[in-house]
């Protein structure tokens, strides 16, 4: 199984990206789709998550600007980010939770996108 994740770059404070991150190989199915980020010189922390069934939980930080979204058919998960601001510059990564690959479950992670908000 991989995650491909792609749609960082750079960004003027106020714009707006979409990440997406799409998972392939002999997959089952899905749990939880997550995006964590990596601001440099720092911990990687959970921006947003999505079950299965579609409940979502975002970070404080980025709650009202950030909407994270899935295509389960499609095995991808997708992370609007609108009024983006400087300290949203990170290293974005993908993970899946409780991926199912025949009869055992396991976590994988995407190899992260860099998103830069600066003028």
């Amino acid at each position: 199984v991989q995650l491909q994740a792609s749609g960082g770059g750079l960004v003027d404070p106020g714009g707006s990206l979409r990440l997406s991150c799409a998972a392939s190989g002999s997959i089952f199915s899905i749990d939880t789709m997550n995006w964590y980020r990596q601001p440099p010189g720092k911990q990687r922390e959970l921006v947003a998550a999505i079950t299965s069934g579609g409940s979502t939980n975002y970070a404080d930080s980025v709650k009202g600007r950030f909407t994270i979204s899935r295509d389960s058919a499609k095995n991808t998960v997708y992370l609007q980010m609108n009024s983006l601001k400087a300290e949203d510059t990170a290293v974005y990564y993908c993970k899946a939770e409780r991926v199912r690959v025949g009869l055992r479950k396991y976590d994988f992670w995407g190899q992260g996108t860099l998103v830069t908000v600066s003028s």
